[in-house]
């Protein structure tokens, strides 16, 4: 069976700076009456062989069973889970996000996507208007303000869609943020939910899981050996013995979108295997794409390796993939947003698309 590839659906309108209020108001009264069924049952995800020409599914086209890595936990249970609380040094922000989960129940949801606020497209509202009706933690994975992350771009093009979800936001620095100096404007906005400049990235325990969240700009904050960031990141997984495990940066390691594999990140690869990590979410390229457990040098590994999710979908204008990468098992490009369920022991996921379909779905076991 091939790879499940999707065609790209570009935006059949584009908005200037005035008419995103009047899109902002249509996109409310989506929240109010969503489409999305809340809660259709989680189906199991088959890994199999990529082809290099893949064929076109339906939205809610699956790829059929995969075997689980071990007995997976029951998705939901009466049984007390540990709550969440926060860690390392992102601020008091956090821990306010944190306690927003309270609401959700002993399995945590967090959701988002990256690549967001674009004002030629005004794509956001609509990704906006699905994270309206779902509780939980809301991150983003990189280049939240386009075109330069300037505070202007923050106030006129994030702040009116996903800003609405500011106090539960988990943010994650990208390369538009420093465009413009400093990456000024991304933690003049975000305050202390962002880290501290120089040092954008953090950690938190949300349940039964640990949540790490990476600057993969390299050229500028150092990603590799002897570099503070990767140090900070082997101490910090050295500390936590959670089960679970998610990691969330920009730039994908593997990607068969237009930006490609990032080797400059496979260190961060190599320190979260060693540490038995389960997930990491991407943006940079705008599309959608989820890749097998693999090794940080591709290799297929269901049993102990890190499953990718690439979604630079949050409202960003979308590109065409190129040279479709070993292990690639999903691909499309329309605007929607991950929503991961994290429960004590496996995870489900949904790829939730602005027109109402689910364009991926799947559960697995954690290591």
């Amino acid at each position: 069976m091939a790879a499940i590839t999707r065609p790209v659906r570009y935006p059949q309108w584009t908005l200037t700076r005035a008419k995103l209020v009047a899109l902002s108001l249509l996109t409310l009264g989506f929240a109010a009456n969503p489409t999305l069924p809340a809660s259709a049952p989680p189906t199991l995800s088959h890994d199999v062989p990529a082809a290099a020409a893949a064929n076109a599914l339906s939205p809610t086209s699956e790829a059929g069973p995969e075997p689980p890595r071990r007995p997976a936990a029951q998705p939901a249970s009466d049984a007390a889970s540990p709550g969440p609380t926060a860690m390392q040094p992102a601020g008091d922000g956090i821990a306010q996000v944190v306690a927003s989960l309270a609401a959700t129940g002993p399995d945590p949801v967090l959701v988002g996507a990256g690549d967001i606020g674009d004002c030629a497209t005004g794509a956001s509202f609509a990704t906006a208007a699905l994270i309206e009706a779902i509780p939980g933690l809301v991150f983003t994975a990189g280049d939240e303000a386009y075109p330069e992350g300037s505070p202007e771009d923050f106030a006129e093009c994030y702040e009116p869609s996903w800003g609405r979800f500011l106090d539960r936001t988990l943010p994650t620095i990208g390369n538009h943020e420093y465009i413009t100096p400093d990456a000024a404007g991304y933690f003049g906005y975000f305050g202390s939910r962002r880290g501290s400049p120089g040092r954008p990235w953090y950690s938190l325990d949300v349940g039964a899981w640990h949540l790490v969240v990476l600057d993969s700009d390299c050229d500028i904050v150092g990603c590799g050996a002897g570099s503070a960031q990767l140090t900070w990141l082997e101490a910090d997984l050295g500390s936590h013995s959670a089960t679970c495990t998610l990691a969330i940066w920009h730039h994908p390691r593997f990607s068969s979108g237009g930006h490609g594999n990032g080797e400059e990140v496979a260190p961060f690869w190599r320190a979260l295997m060693a540490a038995g990590a389960d997930i990491v979410v991407n943006g940079h390229d705008h599309d959608y794409e989820r890749f097998a457990p693999q090794t940080p040098g591709a290799r297929l590994a269901r049993a102990t390796g890190i499953r990718e999710f690439v979604v630079g979908t949050g409202g960003a204008s979308l590109r065409r993939f190129h040279r479709i990468k070993p292990n690639s098992r999903v691909r499309m490009a329309t605007h929607g947003v991950l929503r991961l369920t994290l429960h004590p022991t496996s995870y489900t996921w949904r790829f939730l698309e602005t027109d109402g379909s689910i364009g991926d779905r799947g559960t697995t076991s954690c290591h």
